[in-house]
């Protein structure tokens, strides 16, 4: 890190009157070195999602990767077109070309942007989620009306409509029959 060193001394009297010196120090930083410092850091999204959850984060982060590589990528393909084990051969520098694009692109920033969009959508999907139950619902009782059955029980519907309402759990909830310590097969007691 390039780091300069400014002194700016500053007097003060005390009680036995000597003089008192500070040194302040300002750090400067390269875009190379903040992108180093940035890869060695944790993500800035702690929170913990579940295995479905990451899989969608997963799949934008790949999609926003790919989205930015697609010239090579379409080299690549274009190149591939028609061939089978030569492609290794004759394509070696368009998928060198893609696969380095990758690489640069690739980065925590980009799934700190894709976990950041899947957050920011939450409330689309939400929504989506309410507008497929409503047609559900709507095609249920058509089709119940239609056959001449019994109509849902009215608790059991609004209980289902609440469920929708609740929206989707991040970072999940403790089992409510989970022991803290041990492990399961120490009968939950914790061995010292």
């Amino acid at each position: 890190m390039a780091a300069t060193m400014a002194s700016s001394p500053s007097s003060s009297s005390s009680a036995g009157g000597a003089s008192n010196t500070t040194t302040t120090t300002t750090t400067t930083t390269t875009a190379e070195e903040r992108a180093q410092l940035a890869a060695s850091m944790p993500s800035r999204n702690p929170m913990p999602l579940s295995a479905s959850q990451e899989a969608q984060v997963r799949d934008i982060y790949y999609a926003r990767v790919r989205a930015r590589c697609a010239e090579e990528i379409k080299a690549f393909a274009a190149c591939a077109l028609g061939r089978t084990f030569t492609v290794a051969f004759m394509c070696s520098d368009q998928q060198r070309k893609m696969n380095s694009c990758m690489k640069v692109h690739a980065t925590q920033e980009e799934q700190d942007a894709a976990r950041e969009e899947w957050f920011a959508k939450r409330m689309e999907r939400q929504k989506e989620r309410e507008r497929k139950a409503r047609r559900k619902a709507e095609q249920e009782a058509f089709l119940r009306e239609w056959w001449g059955l019994p109509e849902k029980d009215r608790e059991e519907a609004r209980r289902e409509m609440e469920k929708l309402k609740l929206g989707e759990r991040v970072g999940g909830f403790p089992s409510k029959d989970r022991r803290d310590a041990g492990w399961w097969w120490w009968g939950g007691e914790v061995m010292a």
